[in-house]
């Protein structure tokens, strides 16, 4: 402003008495930061992976490559934006992750795969999925009791499976090596063989809220790797 005034003093002595249209440029005005659409924390590489109708996904953020321990957080579309809309505490494979999963590496798989099937030990809590109720879920008698009930509820996570089918059917159209029978599951405190574990209320409020019209999807892995 004392700079604006010295010029226009300077234009009047100029002048001697003349008069000159004094114009004002107005600035373009400042216009709010877009809100970002992307999922926090996942980079364009997987971001592309998530099919165009998902309006779920459950994001796996894993501390680490070599970690157990992970974050479960559960986003929903609302227009062209994801939403924050739960989160827990979880664990994945107790070696951490991989790209490139093997049977019995102990590690989970980092990508993103549709949820289509879900079942358990149990009776269907109101799961939006088609939910298989069989005994066969249970796991073998020599597991540890801390794990007598993984399985009560389980939603299978489409890696190396026919989607359509109960999350224990054993086809695996990739072949064996390649591993499977992947799932969300019920938490034992510690890492898994390679699924994704978290807490009772958490599975029950998954298995209430993910809709097969909305395309669900999982977007999992650790942190560094999912933000590539």
């Amino acid at each position: 402003m004392v700079i604006c005034g010295i010029l226009l003093a300077a234009l009047s002595a100029c002048g001697a008495g003349e008069r000159h249209p004094v114009t004002h440029t107005e600035r373009p005005k400042a216009t709010a930061p877009t809100a970002p659409t992307g999922i926090p924390g996942i980079g364009v590489r997987f971001q592309r992976r998530v099919p165009a109708d998902s309006r779920q996904v459950v994001a796996v953020y894993g501390d680490g490559k070599e970690s157990a321990d992970s974050t479960v957080v559960l986003y929903g579309k609302r227009g062209a934006a994801w939403e924050r809309l739960r989160s827990w505490p979880a664990h994945n494979g107790r070696k951490g992750w991989t790209t490139d999963h093997r049977e019995g590496d102990k590690r989970s798989p980092v990508g993103v795969f549709t949820l289509t099937d879900a079942g358990g030990v149990l009776k269907d809590p109101g799961s939006k999925l088609p939910y298989t109720q069989s005994a066969a879920f249970a796991v073998p008698r020599w597991w540890d009791e801390s794990h007598r009930h993984d399985f009560d509820h389980v939603i299978a996570i489409d890696y190396n499976r026919v989607k359509g089918t109960p999350p224990n059917d054993p086809t695996r159209p990739e072949g064996a090596a390649k591993g499977g029978g992947i799932w969300l599951h019920l938490d034992h405190g510690s890492g898994t063989s390679a699924c994704v574990s978290l807490s009772r209320a958490a599975m029950e409020h998954l298995l209430r809220t993910l809709d097969p019209d909305q395309h669900p999807v999982v977007v999992m892995g650790d942190r560094a790797d999912l933000a590539s």
